[in-house]
């Protein structure tokens, strides 16, 4: 693969020209917007510069963006016959192409304005104030309020948000709160693999035991992974799903996050209220997944509390064992119990779903990109046989394996958009954007853009070395990985996610070398967060 090229570059010409890639309305002048500058009528001109005063002389109005149609509840109406909620991703990409790098979108009840380009991420994000705003989750939202729940910091805005996730990242952000979950997490993926490992044995084929290897679909054991290093780092307790015999339990919370997940895209665009007082069977299976939800984590939450109370409470159990984040906000005793409940419940049900399907897409890439896999395992060997044990300084000595992880999220990532509501009046694309709109940044197709990345359909975690990345600006290169969204608002559970991705991939690699039946592209669908239409299927032979 070539070094990237210098900038990021969107070009749009009077109609009929060639060469472009959007292909939007005409403008009246020639405008190219690069990383350095914009060209007008072949003059180059600073970024700010024309953002403030227009191609013409002045902003376009935000009425003047290109959009999909004024009527919302047409809108709505052709999302549901042509099942667009499931291809979100795809039609965001198409609406790219036909209309530019900004568009206007309302469906139903929610309006937005769409971008891609990271230079206008980075304008985005520079107006988010201290108190950043992302789309309300209304269904969610109003379970909480029907059902007399807490909610926690996603739910969350203003003052009473911040003050709730500072106490948050303490937990579960800071380094050193990393370097005390991380071993529990490695311990997860250990026993994993050893697991699997068992499985090759037993059922593999091959006439060598060493050299056996199995074909199957990973994904149910993938849940059951994320479901049991959550447990483990919330609750700082395992629950046992790598049994020959999980609970039923556990399956029915895994099979509750699903059906949450797969409701909430279709009642976001309507009034939850109204569903409720109908009783609309949608709105119902929506409210029973999460009462099971929470009915699964009040009862880990009690037990952990018990167990923790009858040790005398605090971060350390007997034994000097690290006890888990609840144990950790119960000492510190910043945040109510009902608060602590809110945001573990929050956690739990964000951190399953959300890991075990990026691994899908990841053992998959591997799989079908083998001289990618052979130069990440090589690296992963070299600095686990440095680390002398050590978790955290293997994943340090693997830059690939994490970009490997920015490489699955950027193809595949889990949630397609990051939302903002500016506080102050911007300018996108020469467009108006009043304070308070709703402005998304669509992460799929900015991932998959020749405008933003080299041959972007390439697997190619070096990508993301920082030799790679010399020359580039700041500004730009800071907003193509938006996985886990950006700043104060960022994921507030990330550094669970990111280091138990890692961690298990590295002991896969190390054990095995992966393959697949099929290297066709995998057709994709969206609920709440992306997510293959049918499993991969992977190959695992023994090393």
């Amino acid at each position: 693969m070539g070094s990237m090229s210098t900038g990021v570059t969107a070009c749009f010409r009077a109609s009929g020209s060639s060469g472009t890639k959007f292909l939007g309305p005409s403008q009246p002048k020639a405008l190219c917007m690069t990383a350095a500058g914009t060209v007008v009528d072949g003059k180059l001109e600073t970024v700010k510069a024309v953002r403030k005063r227009g191609v013409d002389g002045r902003v376009r109005r935000f009425e003047e963006i290109p959009h999909t149609g004024r009527n919302g509840w047409i809108n709505l109406l052709k999302f549901w016959r042509e099942n667009r909620f499931q291809q979100l991703h795809k039609h965001m990409e198409r609406t790219f192409n036909a209309l530019g790098p900004i568009y206007r979108e309302k469906v139903g009840t929610l309006s937005s304005v769409n971008i891609l380009l990271p230079s206008d991420i980075s304008e985005l994000f520079k107006s988010e104030g201290l108190h950043p705003r992302r789309m309300t989750l209304e269904p969610w939202a109003t379970h909480r309020e029907t059902r007399n729940h807490r909610k926690g910091v996603f739910l969350k805005n203003g003052e009473e948000w911040r003050s709730d996730r500072l106490q948050l990242n303490k937990e579960v952000m800071m380094s050193a709160a990393v370097r005390r979950f991380l071993p529990l997490l490695n311990d997860v993926a250990t026993d994993f693999c050893r697991m699997l490992e068992d499985r090759v044995e037993r059922e593999g084929r091959g006439a060598e035991e060493a050299k056996r290897s199995l074909t199957i679909d990973p994904s149910p054991d993938l849940f059951r992974f994320a479901l049991e290093a959550s447990c483990h780092v919330l609750y700082g307790e395992r629950i046992g799903l790598f049994s020959s015999s999980p609970s039923l339990e556990s399956q029915k919370f895994i099979w509750a996050v699903e059906r949450m997940l797969t409701t909430t895209p279709p009642l976001l665009y309507l009034p939850p209220r109204l569903l409720l007082r109908v009783g609309a069977p949608l709105w119902t299976e929506h409210a029973t997944a999460w009462d099971h939800i929470f009915s699964h984590a009040e009862a880990r939450i009690q037990k952990a509390y018990q167990r923790l109370s009858s040790q005398g409470s605090g971060s350390v159990a007997a034994g000097g064992l690290y006890s888990g984040v609840l144990g950790q906000l119960m000492e510190k005793g910043k945040l109510s119990l009902d608060l602590i409940k809110a945001n573990i419940t929050e956690l739990m049900a964000g951190g399953v779903d959300t890991t075990a399907v990026p691994l899908q897409f990841g053992l998959f890439e591997l799989g079908r990109n083998p001289e990618v896999q052979d130069r990440v395992r090589q690296q992963v060997k070299r600095s686990w046989a440095q680390a002398g044990g050590d978790p955290q300084k293997a994943l340090q000595g693997a830059p690939l394996l994490k970009g490997a992880i920015k490489e699955i999220l950027r193809l595949y990532p889990v949630g397609i958009t990051v939302q903002r509501y500016p506080v102050k009046d911007i300018v996108l694309q020469n467009y108006h954007i009043p304070a308070g709109t709703m402005v998304q940044a669509c992460l799929y197709p900015m991932g998959r853009s020749s405008q933003v990345f080299e041959e972007p359909l390439n697997f190619d975690p070096g990508r993301w070395s920082g030799s790679r990345e010399e020359g580039q600006r700041a500004e730009v290169m800071g907003f193509r990985s938006l996985a886990f969204g950006f700043g104060a608002r960022q994921c507030v559970g990330r550094r669970i996610a990111e280091n138990e991705m890692q961690l298990l991939l590295m002991h896969i690699l190390l054990r095995f070398h992966l393959s697949v039946p099929s290297s066709e592209d995998l057709q994709t669908t969206a609920t709440l967060i992306l997510q293959p239409k049918t499993p991969p299927r992977i190959t695992f032979s023994k090393l």
